[in-house]
């Protein structure tokens, strides 16, 4: 996925080792590592010492907190040391609500009368204005531009009144709508939390930390539990709670049932490493199985298929074996062209595509070329790499895409642009074939789509390409009445 597309938002973690001596620190850094695809705006951790908690909110560990803007080998390059603590939180960024800043990097920590709480927050929340203002007027003060620091005020609110987090919870998921798996510290208890129809991943594992303590994880991606030698035990439930015990027992409170989930299908699609298991399903088979989906809905004669690197990879694999066409790459991807190769002139800008990926134009001169990736957003990027291949002498472009047209914007953790500049939402497949001078443009069906992830239509979020969600958004088609979603 290219610059000027979707992007995804986030990444979590949370790890409680037995052992008080163990620092939870350095298996964080390197979970947050492995999940650094997720976001790369900022990234944080936060730890406590504690004996994994005992489910009081009245503990007297205090919380240690680094963050900063920048990649995680960035942010942590000589503090780690600082973070002491057998339990822990971290955060990765990408903004969709709330400016690029260190105000609103994350975890974010709050204090309150009986201690401290610490929250790592993967999504977004639909009616935050709504609670925000709410909130501001029993004269809460906000500090952060976030829906996190909304979210946080609400599980305080509930603590006051309850002096249990377990209500405290309850009453935020009775309250929020929207999107969020959390990790978090209540003084020195690690809690993980999913919303009640689960549109952003979260699972848990158990690892082995510093001097082989045993510790209980929880991460947005199973790579990250894998990335640490551990083992990948479930996915957190949807409207699940789970809290880790001393001696990292944990406990389960499933707060609602939905009757119907809502899993984002762009997990599966882009946001997600192909390694990661969500929800059951190994994401590079789905990925595998969209490819040989687009070849079976839109065959072409050809002489190669190439992916865009590096979002196209595994379609075009699935593409080349059901089709029969032979694999060659018509791009090489510079790994080292930076996040932040940002240039304010087109010229530029068109340097920095060229230094990010260049053709190989021996493998695509005087071919029918079939390009791979896996949506088209705006469709500019789109545009400029079809150009290339053409003037790198291909006789034909053949454009192949591993999702269904995106025609509306998602409220629910995926930073997309407005309708007006979705190129699928007013236009025809035929006028975007010719908007980018493509000589064919293949989409994947939504019915392809939902095949190739293997769950029925009425557990994934397909809103983005319908423009009907799961859940109520102000001057949307909710599809949550006739579906049921939760019952508390």
């Amino acid at each position: 996925m290219q610059q000027g597309r979707v992007s995804e938002m986030c990444g979590i973690v949370g790890i409680a080792l037995e052992d008080v001596s163990a620092r939870a620190a350095i298996p964080i850094f390197y979970a947050l590592y492995s999940l650094q695809h997720r976001g790369q705006e900022s990234a944080g951790i936060a730890t406590v010492s504690g004996t994994a908690g005992a489910g009081s909110v009245g503990g007297s560990g205090e919380i240690h907190l680094e963050r900063g803007m920048g990649l995680v080998s960035e942010v942590f390059r000589e503090n780690l040391s600082k973070l002491k603590g057998n339990i822990g939180i971290g955060h990765v960024r990408y903004s969709t609500t709330g400016a690029s800043t260190l105000k609103n990097a994350e975890p974010l920590v709050v204090d309150y009368r009986d201690g401290r709480i610490a929250i790592a927050h993967n999504g977004n929340i639909v009616n935050a204005s709504q609670l925000r203002n709410e909130l501001k007027k029993e004269g809460r003060i906000f500090h952060s531009e976030t829906d996190t620091e909304v979210l946080a005020h609400i599980f305080v609110k509930g603590l006051m009144k309850h002096n249990d987090p377990i209500s405290a919870l309850e009453e935020v998921m009775r309250r929020v709508i929207g999107s969020y798996s959390l990790t978090m510290l209540v003084n020195d208890t690690l809690i993980a939390v999913r919303d009640p129809v689960g549109f952003r991943p979260l699972c848990m594992g158990f690892i082995e930390g510093e001097k082989d303590a045993n510790g209980v994880i929880f991460a947005s991606e199973s790579t990250a539990i894998d990335t640490l030698g551990g083992i990948t035990l479930r996915d957190v439930r949807p409207g699940e709670v789970i809290i880790v015990r001393e001696g990292c027992e944990y406990e389960s409170f499933q707060f609602c049932k939905a009757t119907n989930k809502a899993h984002c299908v762009f997990e599966y699609i882009y946001f997600a490493r192909p390694d990661s298991v969500l929800d059951g399903r190994l994401v590079y088979d789905v990925r595998l199985k969209i490819g040989e989906r687009l070849a079976e809905e839109h065959p072409v004669d050809a002489d190669i298929v190439s992916p865009i690197p590096d979002s196209g990879v595994t379609f075009a694999i699935g593409y080349a074996k059901r089709s029969s066409i032979d694999y060659i790459e018509a791009f090489i991807k510079n790994r080292y062209v930076g996040r932040t190769f940002i240039m304010p002139e087109r010229e530029a800008r068109e340097t920095a595509v060229r230094l990010k990926l260049n053709v190989v134009r021996e493998n695509v001169a005087s071919k029918r070329v079939i390009l791979v990736d896996d949506s088209i957003v705006r469709g500019t990027t789109s545009k400029r790499i079809v150009e290339r291949v053409r003037r790198a002498g291909a006789k034909e472009v053949h454009l192949r895409i591993g999702s269904p047209p995106i025609k509306a914007p998602c409220y629910f953790g995926i930073d997309t642009p407005t309708r007006e500049e979705l190129i699928a939402s007013s236009h025809s497949i035929n006028e975007i074939c010719s908007i980018l001078n493509a000589d064919s443009i293949g989409y994947l069906s939504i019915e392809g789509l939902i095949d190739a992830i293997g769950m029925p239509a009425e557990n994934l979020c397909l809103g983005c390409l319908t423009g009907k969600y799961p859940v109520e958004v102000p001057g949307e088609e909710c599809i949550a009445k006739q579906l049921k979603l939760w019952q508390f």
